[in-house]
This record gives structure tokens, sequence and C-alpha cells, in this order.
């Protein structure tokens, strides 16, 4: 079974990748089926849904949210899909659940706040993008088979902040959630119900581990018990090893 550093050793790779071959050679290596997620907009936020393959009248299914990063922001529908497509239709097809991937706009963040920090209060109004990505939820919740006890987010970088964000905000929402190399507001980890499985890399530059770390400490301090799993000598990329992790979706869909 490949460790954890072959993960990073692959994120170096995608890296030469560009410098080598250029942007198409990434591209290639990281197309995904985008026809099988449904493209829509609710106001200004655009998303793209995820049916599970087979629906029985009757039966509900869970729900998984999943944010993107800084770098998939924009108005295209599509780049929001670059990172943890293959997960999710993977996740669609074992677990039959429905999934929402919104995209966020160019120049907004899930959570409105201030990333070059060591810590951050959390903002007392959701940011604009969070606000409308909840009414996504509230509607889907009423118009589809949604097991509204089996809602799940996760997230990378900037929607790894998103996620902590939500199950901060909204503390009785979900069943369990992904954050990845985000962070949160430490001080109200008391108020976080939801199980939660943490993924950092310990030399990620870009978001320091310390964000990851502290959120752990303060939850267990506050009595949780979240899972940790601190990928050595990985920078930003963690997201890789955290979604080629065998036992997550096992884990994320037992909540």
């Amino acid at each position: 079974m490949p460790t954890r550093e072959f993960y990073c050793l692959a994120a170096v790779a995608i890296v030469l990748m560009i410098a080598v071959f250029g942007t198409s050679a990434v591209a290639r290596a990281q197309s995904v089926p985008i026809d099988k997620f449904e493209a829509l907009q609710h106001g200004e936020l655009l998303y793209r849904l995820l049916t599970p393959p087979d629906t029985k009248p009757g039966e509900k299914h869970p729900l998984l949210i999943f944010l993107h990063g800084a770098g998939e922001r924009g108005n295209d529908n599509k780049a929001q899909l670059k990172w943890g497509a293959e997960f999710m239709l993977a996740a669609a097809e074992k677990y039959g659940c429905y999934v929402v991937v919104p995209q966020c706009p160019r120049d907004k963040k899930w959570a409105e706040v201030d990333w070059s920090k060591m810590e951050h209060r959390m903002p007392k109004e959701p940011s604009e993008s969070m606000r409308l990505l909840m009414e996504v939820v509230a509607d889907m919740q009423e118009k589809l088979p949604i097991d509204n006890d089996r809602l799940y987010i996760m997230g990378l970088s900037m929607g790894g902040y998103g996620t902590w964000d939500a199950i901060q905000r909204y503390p009785d929402m979900f069943a369990a959630a992904v954050p990845i190399c985000g962070g949160g507001d430490e001080t109200g980890a008391a108020c976080i119900k939801t199980p939660v499985w943490v993924f950092h890399g310990d030399k990620d530059t870009a978001v320091p581990v310390e964000r990851s770390r502290k959120m752990v400490a303060a939850i267990k301090a506050a009595g949780g018990n979240p899972k940790y799993t601190e990928y050595p000598g990985c920078g930003h990329n963690s997201w890789s090893g955290a979604m080629a992790e065998p036992e997550l979706p096992k884990w994320l869909f037992s909540k």
C-alpha cells in the first residue's frame, strides 16, 4: 500500500509536470467527467450537483458538500472540480450520496477571514458565498430525497477554512466534517458538535500546520475527540493524501 510520503511525492511530480510539459499535461492528468455533474446556479453562486446513480422512491440519501480552494474560484462552474472529483464520484457510487460542489466567485471566500493570520475570530455573519450555499442546501432538502441526519461537509485550503466556519456556525447541521489544511476559531471550539477528521501537511507554507494543530487541541480541551492526520514532509497539497485514505469514506459515511 502506498505510504503517506508517496502521496506528497506525487504532488511534487505534478509541479514538475507543469515545469517540464506545461499546464496542458496537468490538465490531462486532472481531467474529470464534468458531464456527470449537473451545472446549476443560485443567485451569484454557481454550483455542480452530482446525483447518486441509483435512487428509489421513498429512499433517502446522504448529501456531501465539497468546498474548493482559492485557486479554483471564478465563474466557469468547472474549476471547482479540479481536485476531488474522483473521490466524489466514488462516494456517490458506493454510498448513494448527492454531492454539491459550489464555486466561490473570484475575490470572495467561504469564510471572510485573513488567511495570513495565525488565528482569527469567526465573523458574526456568514460570507455571501456561504449564505447562498446554505440556501442551496435548504432548497435541496425540500426538493430532493435528502436524509437530513446525514449531511457531510469537507473542504481544502480556503475550503478547509469554510468547513471549520460551517461546523462552528451551524453546530447541529452536519453529521461529520473533513477540514483539510484550513483553520478555524479556536475560541469557539467548544461549540463544535460535529465529528471531524482533520488533515494537514507539516511542511505547509501556505496555511501553517499550527492552524489545524490548534483547532484539534482546542476541541480536545473542550472534551471532544477529533481525528487528526498530519503528513510528514508534505506541503500544502495534503488533500491528495487525505482523499486517498482508504478509511476516510467509510468513516465519513458511517456518521
